[in-house]
């Protein structure tokens, strides 16, 4: 039987999947999130269809002390796993199946049990697809031609989450541009020709930028002491950042204290409302 770990331990997590696991790692690490500082660490094992292949990830989860988290929906898979996670005394969760047997109850509905349907090549598929390339593409203003495309055009100075904001964006489907603010450097053109409707500007407290940009230089081996995180420095950028927003006339969200998907809820509501 597996004993519980210490908060200095890592939680391994083998996400057993009959597709690419994308909706097992997701729903483990919304709920590791609740148990930090846990280290987290998730191996994906996708498309498994056959009881050997379960066997053999069952196998290691002994070796490795792992939970098992398994998003199948071929019934006999379902079955067998959770029989046989019961008699190696392995902890192993269901992420689909309660969901699905309610839907079949409340529908009166027999579940398709064919694998992948989340993922499946729609034109949702398709367009975030899109999104992703045009993200990656159109980042820290390598282009300033996206910004005239984007649905959305994020500024803010270095370090207010541009990159990672953009990218949650895009699995939403959202077509996303940043430019980062830097005083000795002028902004595009092109910033000032875009609706200011789609613009956000990332705001963050002086302090919060302060500790994120040491961090930042510590994980490079760099001196922290550096004009990077000088706060008289700071001050100066986002002095001349809040003046470009009020400038631009656009919509402002303070990070200083919340996690990217916080500020992509806030975003998706904002975009929500102006198209109502």
């Amino acid at each position: 039987m597996q004993t519980p770990i210490s908060p200095s331990d890592n939680l391994k997590v083998y996400v057993i999947s009959d597709s690419a696991g994308e909706t097992g790692e997701s729903v483990v690490r919304a709920a590791a999130a609740q148990f930090h500082p846990v280290h987290l660490e998730i191996k994906r094992f996708p498309f498994i269809d056959s009881i050997d292949m379960i066997d053999q990830v069952l196998k290691l989860a002994i070796r490795h002390e792992a939970v098992i988290a398994f998003t199948l929906v071929v019934p006999e898979l379902r079955r067998y796993i959770l029989d046989q996670a019961l008699k190696l005394q392995l902890v192993c969760i269901d992420v689909l199946g309660p969901v699905v047997d309610r839907f079949e109850k409340k529908l009166g509905l027999t579940s398709k049990h064919l694998p992948g349907m989340v993922h499946r090549l729609d034109e949702h598929y398709f367009k975030k697809v899109e999104a992703v390339e045009f993200a990656v593409k159109y980042d820290d203003c390598r282009d300033p031609r996206g910004i005239l495309k984007a649905d959305v055009v994020l500024v803010g100075v270095s370090r207010t989450s541009k990159t990672p904001l953009s990218m949650y964006l895009a699995y939403k489907s959202f077509k996303v541009a940043n430019v980062p603010l830097v005083p000795e450097i002028k902004p595009p053109n092109e910033l000032f020709e875009a609706d200011p409707k789609k613009i956000v500007g990332l705001k963050i407290s002086t302090r919060k930028l302060n500790a994120i940009r040491k961090e930042r230089l510590k994980s490079l081996g760099l001196n922290e002491d550096a004009d990077y995180a000088n706060t008289n420095r700071i001050q100066d950028e986002l002095a001349y950042a809040v003046d470009l927003m009020d400038r631009l006339g656009c919509k402002v969200i303070d990070v200083s204290d919340k996690a990217v998907e916080e500020t992509a809820s806030v975003i998706l509501e904002w975009f929500s409302h102006q198209n109502r």
